[in-house]
């Protein structure tokens, strides 16, 4: 397939919509189902068969702050408190305004989602996520992105908004700051032309191009892509080719909880309610509280890129909440032991280190690696994962304006009617690994998306 360019229009094109969005993600639905809200004639095109996306992969999180939901849950929380949370995390990298109308846009999104489209949300409620001082999570009873994906097709299809799948864009047509449409190519071969009065780009971001991750985050190429493999960065392509701006291109979010061989996401509760990683000598070898996304190069760095995640049937118990743990078990990905001898037998990690690992564990206070600890001490029975570190999403991209979402010109001011969002656009994570606050990667997908859909 031809590489992703940009052309003057056609004299004509097949067909003409008002709004047309390129991916049928989180991201690419929330927009339509917005835009169809402002009364616009939509189409929406996704080049695989059906929707899935990255957040299919995901738990289908979503932060938001000063919800009915944690309103219900008795937690006091502000749009505010989320913004220092976001740029606390990120070093103050990002654009203040972008996080300010992030944190302002999200808990309206996932109210406006729940009540105008009877998605059915719920808070997590039994444990902490990294970097969050509230718990602001939001999530779908299976806790699966899975699920989010599939309720917004559902809602897509009931309203009769048009979805063509197997169309993947291949060329934008553009002259001077004005897009007017988009080239489609079809499974037969042949290429449809797509006319619009204004273009959103909810492609995801460029994690499923090799090449591209190595030019912009080597330190990461070794690790397992646990993204969708239609990230192959067109957005990116098409800015450099529009002179659009673009913005932190070398940040992503990895994760360093994969459990090994199986590739099923393990969630970070296993860790934040109390467990450790140990290397394959049974020693632990960094402060898991930074987060999972750190933990994907701290992971990589060890022997084989291996650790193995250490915990307890208290915590497993948490973590069963997620289809992909119950997954996990039942693929055997979990082992089980009344004691951690038995423990290490089965895992092959040395009995003596791992015990040194967990008595070392302080009852309260900071440990040697600076993680401060307030929860129940690990008991038997004894759990272990082996894992391994993998990227899961980039967090750069095409620059916008928080107010409208329209993309940014290096030359000034921004392009009449290109809007970006999702893993196309620059997300709130700032430059590198370490800036990523859990659930950002689908904040900039629902708050984007319905601030373009909108616009």
């Amino acid at each position: 397939m031809a590489a992703p360019d940009v052309c003057p229009p056609p004299e004509a094109f097949e067909l003409t919509v008002e709004t047309l969005i390129i991916g049928a993600g989180a991201c690419g639905m929330v927009a339509a189902l917005a835009a169809h809200e402002a009364g616009q004639d939509v189409l929406l095109i996704e080049a695989d068969a059906v929707p899935t996306g990255s957040t299919a992969l995901s738990a289908g999180l979503i932060p938001a702050a000063g919800t009915k939901f944690q309103a219900s849950a008795q937690i006091d929380d502000t749009p505010a408190l989320f913004a220092r949370d976001i740029q606390a995390k990120a070093h103050d990298e990002n654009d203040a305004d972008l996080v300010d109308a992030m944190a302002r846009t999200a808990g309206p999104v996932i109210e406006w989602l729940a009540d105008t489209h009877g998605l059915p949300f719920s808070l997590v409620t039994d444990f902490d996520y990294p970097g969050h001082s509230r718990r602001r999570m939001h999530g779908l009873p299976t806790r699966s992105g899975r699920e989010l994906i599939d309720a917004l097709r559902a809602r897509v299809e009931a309203l009769d908004i048009p979805l063509i799948c197997n169309r993947r864009a291949t060329r934008l047509f553009a002259a001077g700051s004005h897009l007017s449409g988009a080239q489609l190519a079809v499974p037969d071969g042949s290429i449809e032309t797509i006319g619009c009065d204004r273009l959103i780009l909810a492609c995801n971001g460029f994690g499923g191009n090799r090449a591209m991750v190595s030019k912009h985050m080597s330190e990461i190429d070794n690790a397992v892509w646990f993204g969708h493999d239609g990230n192959r960065g067109e957005a990116i392509t098409w800015g450099e080719a529009l002179e659009a701006k673009t913005r932190h291109l070398g940040a992503y979010q990895g994760h360093g909880n994969v459990a090994h061989p199986h590739g099923i996401l393990i969630t970070w509760a296993t860790v934040t309610e109390g467990g450790i990683q140990v290397n394959t000598d049974g020693a632990r070898f960094w402060n898991e509280a930074q987060g999972y996304s750190e933990a994907a190069r701290a992971v990589l760095s060890q022997p084989g890129g291996i650790a193995w995640v250490i915990f307890d049937a208290r915590i497993a118990g948490i973590a069963r909440q997620f289809e992909d743990f119950k997954n996990a078990e039942s693929q055997g990905a979990v082992i089980r032991d009344k004691t951690l001898v038995g423990l290490a037998e089965k895992t092959g990690l040395p009995a003596g280190a791992l015990r040194r690992s967990i008595a070392d564990i302080p009852a309260n206070g900071t440990d040697a690696f600076g993680r401060t600890w307030h929860l129940p001490a690990l008991a038997p029975p004894f759990c272990a994962v082996k894992v391994t570190g993998a990227l899961f999403h980039t967090q750069g991209g095409l620059e916008v304006d928080p107010a409208t979402a329209k993309v940014r010109m290096t030359s000034g001011g921004a392009f009449e009617n290109l809007y970006a969002a999702g893993g196309a656009a620059c997300g709130v994570s700032g430059s590198g690994d370490s800036g990523y606050l859990s659930g950002n990667g689908l904040l900039a997908a629902v708050t984007l998306g319905f601030i373009a859909g909108h616009g």
